[in-house]
């Protein structure tokens, strides 16, 4: 319990503090979101109208910094967010929601078949160092986790979609197409899915891979490992139940906040894939200074790493009680 306590209040304090983070930058920014949409009117806006449009976007200059300051934790903690500048007049958190389940979708599941093949496949390479899956299985993993994002991407788009025709080039379903709970949709939503999803696999499954190798290989040196060969367990219970359960332990908190960093989405193959996920999505506010839609969308990383951490740290304390000893 006092574990528990004391990484809540971690959790916490780190909270409060990127909150506030996200809350001074973009005030330490030249010019403000209203200044930046008057910039797309040429200029013709009157007083009144900038002054609604301030207020529209969180930035009141009339308050002092603590009012705003104060204004802005209570807006985030009640979904306030204000209007997004590249989707105006939309307001940020139906611009967010509308974009966060295509990411989830796609990073989230590549991310957590990533982490199982890997880890298997670190296992098992492991368990048979030195054999043929060892020395080849592993080894392209690794080479090919070494090539960025956006250029595996777009050798996919360019063999698979351009000469072979397989996929779809771009976006997420195709233009036209009703969104329904059908077979028909849901099968050209996954047609759209393959080519970003595999870029993302292949490029992070070989950190899983290496990492768990290396661990699995320390861990067979221990001796309750050779104790257990001794007493003439199978292979099989040897390797999983004894040796993968505790190697497996340090790639879990790893793994935690990958799962956090699915909300970030992947940008690049988001980018190349013209995929509507949050990853393209921040990009896009990036380029348009969209001060309001880049605090909410880094304050939705934040948390979702922390949580994840938290979650991970909580199950780690579950599988090996050395973590909650008090040192």
């Amino acid at each position: 319990m006092r574990h528990f306590i004391r990484r809540t209040g971690f959790f916490l304090v780190t909270l409060w503090a990127a909150l506030s983070i996200n809350f001074l930058l973009p005030r330490l920014m030249p010019g403000n979101p209203a200044v930046a949409m008057m910039a797309r009117f040429h200029g013709h806006l009157n007083g009144g109208a900038i002054r609604a449009m301030e207020i529209a976007f969180g930035v009141n200059t009339k308050s002092s910094l603590l009012s705003q300051y104060f204004t802005y934790l209570g807006n985030s903690f009640t979904g306030h967010w204000g209007i997004s500048l590249t989707f105006f007049p939309n307001s940020v958190s139906s611009v967010v929601l509308a974009a966060l389940p295509w990411t989830i979708a796609l990073v989230g599941v590549t991310t957590v078949l990533a982490f199982v093949l890997g880890t298997l496949i670190g296992i098992i390479g492991a368990w048979n160092r030195g054999k043929l899956f060892d020395s080849l299985l592993p080894p392209i993993f690794i080479v090919l986790s070494a090539f960025p994002y956006f250029f595996l991407g777009l050798m996919a788009i360019l063999l698979f979609s351009v000469k072979l025709g397989w996929f779809p080039t771009s976006g997420a379903y195709t233009n036209g197409v009703i969104p329904a709970f059908n077979w028909s949709y849901i099968s050209d939503v996954l047609q759209h899915a393959v080519l970003p999803g595999l870029t993302i696999l292949v490029t992070s499954i070989g950190g899983w891979i290496l990492t768990m190798r290396n661990n699995m290989i320390g861990t067979l040196s221990e001796d309750y490992i050779r104790m257990a060969r001794a007493k003439g367990l199978s292979s099989r219970l040897v390797m999983f139940n004894y040796a993968a359960r505790n190697a497996i332990l340090p790639n879990l908190t790893g793994f935690g906040m990958s799962l956090g960093f699915v909300v970030s989405g992947a940008i690049l193959v988001e980018y190349v894939f013209a995929y509507p996920g949050v990853g393209y999505m921040l990009l896009q506010a990036v380029v348009n200074e969209d001060y309001p839609l880049m605090q909410t969308l880094f304050l939705f990383i934040t948390v979702a790493v922390l949580l994840a951490v938290l979650i991970a740290d909580g199950v780690v304390s579950l599988l090996d009680p050395r973590a909650r000893s008090s040192k």
